[in-house]
């Protein structure tokens, strides 16, 4: 799934193409919003939150969606998406006459007012990319959770948001803090969420998304999606568990040597 950096860099692409443009296509393919037209509004901006992205229009809506696994944002210029916007997969097209941006297999799709976006993001706790994020108040709730292993904690995003299992692994590798580890045992929980919200935002500002800062093959990561392969900080073979609610583990990646339990 794509975690912060991906969202944040997709609301900053979004924002260059279409805030403060009046939209001449706003195609909502989405259940009962399919009959909701929004050409003619003029977009505001676009806000990243967590996972989320809100794109906030002048006439007091609000545009929520969620990338989940699969979705994306494709941006374009006029003329050039050779039917793209034709795909079943298509959930959301807003277009200027300059940029048609067309959301493919989005997981949600919400409008409502921008006054109730707490409806469907009022759930989420402190945003890690957020310009004024309190990185004391994150460490605190993280270690809040008591004997809920630190892996789970991090992925749940009322209790911090943006991270996912990239971010999850490459931090606690970072600290050499074991995924399994009961959160409130983790004094270093604050430098953790620090540690995710510098990774998320170097990838945010580079050329292409990377947890390491590096582009090579293989070189993205230092443990995730790594699971036999050499730690490259001690060489050990990388393993990984699953963590979360029953029916909903996510795989945790980690160096047994490096971040023992």
């Amino acid at each position: 799934m794509p975690e912060g950096d991906i969202a944040l860099r997709v609301a900053r692409r979004l924002d260059a193409a279409i805030a403060g443009q009046q939209l001449v296509r706003g195609e909502l393919r989405w259940g009962e919003l399919g009959g909701i037209d929004l050409a003619g509004a003029v977009v505001l901006g676009n806000q990243a939150l967590g996972k989320h992205l809100l794109t906030r229009l002048a006439d007091g809506r609000t545009l929520h969606t969620h990338l989940r696994m699969d979705g994306t944002w494709r941006i374009t210029r006029a003329g050039a998406e050779r039917g793209a916007d034709r795909s079943h997969r298509v959930r959301v097209v807003l277009g200027t006459p300059q940029w048609p941006c067309i959301g493919r297999e989005l997981g949600m799709v919400d409008l409502l007012a921008t006054r109730d976006e707490h409806r469907v993001v009022g759930h989420l706790g402190p945003d890690l990319l957020a310009d004024d994020v309190d990185l004391e108040e994150c460490g605190l709730r993280v270690r809040a959770a008591g004997d809920r292993p630190i892996g789970a904690v991090l992925l749940d995003q009322t209790v911090v948001c943006g991270i996912g299992t990239i971010y999850l692994a490459e931090s606690l590798w970072t600290h050499r803090v074991h995924p399994s580890r009961p959160a409130g045992q983790v004094l270093e929980a604050r430098d953790v969420c620090a540690t995710a919200r510098r990774l998320m935002l170097r990838s945010a500002n580079a050329r292409l998304p990377t947890a390491t800062g590096e582009h090579g093959r293989g070189r993205g990561t230092h443990v995730h999606g790594r699971a036999g392969l050499p730690c490259r900080r001690c060489s050990t073979p990388i393993d990984v568990l699953q963590v979360g609610p029953p029916g909903q583990e996510r795989p945790a990646f980690f160096c047994p040597s490096c971040q023992p339990d």
